[in-house]
């Protein structure tokens, strides 16, 4: 009987995740006629001709470009600033270390637009005394969002780095690496899961964000949350196209994923229940 209902549940659970998969593959191949007429579930005539229109309509490549641009930076440097400052809360104890875990994880409890006009006015003054072009770039996005990501990427890192046992370091130490060393050579190999899973969250921080990109980036720098919006004119909305687009650009996030899902599911495990 037990078994019975948990797999009747997870089957409603499949279907309630992915009828809306379904929705947006069959609206994908649907005339715009029947994406705006009543709801069907089956088109009344297959039609690729969104998926060729999608790449006209808007300039889809250059946000994808711009999307894969920034999500990578920043991923890259929030796994890499996460990955030393959790080695050095992890391996050395110092005055303060619990409360600056505490400290550094605080900052998610804070809706994000709380952050949007300070943000704002200080990339403004930096671009008005030091000519960087902070606003309406990709490097300003990147650093917008590594003050998303880092804070839990580093706590959640330096809890993973306590589950690696410290003599795999005193190992190294003694045949003759530095702690620098130690930590490349044999703690990284070792952390591999965490590491991932910081990564994947970054990048998927990143690849997301609507409410930053809409005001820090213009008609160049525009991103594929905020670009999407583009298919939606003042004479008509392209559903069709705007289900095909949003297919095309979530396959590789997906596929991404997928492959990447057990370090995931265990960089998550191992470090949520250490401190």
């Amino acid at each position: 009987m037990y078994r019975a209902f948990r797999a009747l549940a997870l089957a409603a659970l499949a279907l309630f995740t992915l009828a809306p998969v379904y929705v947006m593959a069959m609206s994908s191949v649907k005339p715009l006629r029947d994406v705006q007429g009543p709801f069907t579930w089956w088109p009344s005539e297959i039609t690729f001709a969104p998926y060729v229109e999608m790449w006209r309509t808007v300039p889809l490549a250059a946000y994808f470009a711009n999307s894969a641009v920034v999500a990578l930076c920043a991923m890259t440097c929030s796994t890499a600033i996460a990955l030393f400052a959790g080695y050095a809360v992890s391996r050395y104890r110092f005055r303060g270390r619990r409360a600056f875990l505490a400290t550094v994880l605080s900052t998610q409890m804070f809706p994000g637009i709380l952050f949007l006009l300070p943000l704002f006015l200080i990339f403004a003054n930096v671009d008005r005394l030091t000519g960087l072009e902070l606003i309406n770039s990709r490097a300003g996005l990147t650093v917008t969002y590594l003050t998303f990501s880092l804070p839990f990427a580093v706590w959640l890192l330096a809890g993973y780095l306590d589950s690696v046992p410290r003599e795999l370091d005193e190992a190294a130490e003694v045949d003759g690496a530095t702690p620098l060393g130690a930590l490349f050579r044999v703690v990284v190999p070792a952390a591999r899961p965490g590491i991932v899973a910081v990564a994947v969250y970054a990048f998927m921080t990143a690849w997301g964000e609507v409410l930053f990109a809409s005001v820090l980036t213009d008609q160049d720098t525009r991103t594929l949350a905020v670009g999407l919006q583009a298919y939606a004119t003042q004479a008509n909305v392209y559903w069709n196209q705007v289900m095909a687009a949003s297919l095309v650009v979530s396959v590789p996030v997906v596929l991404g994923f997928l492959a990447l899902q057990r370090y995931l599911v265990a960089g998550l495990t191992a470090g949520a229940v250490k401190s």
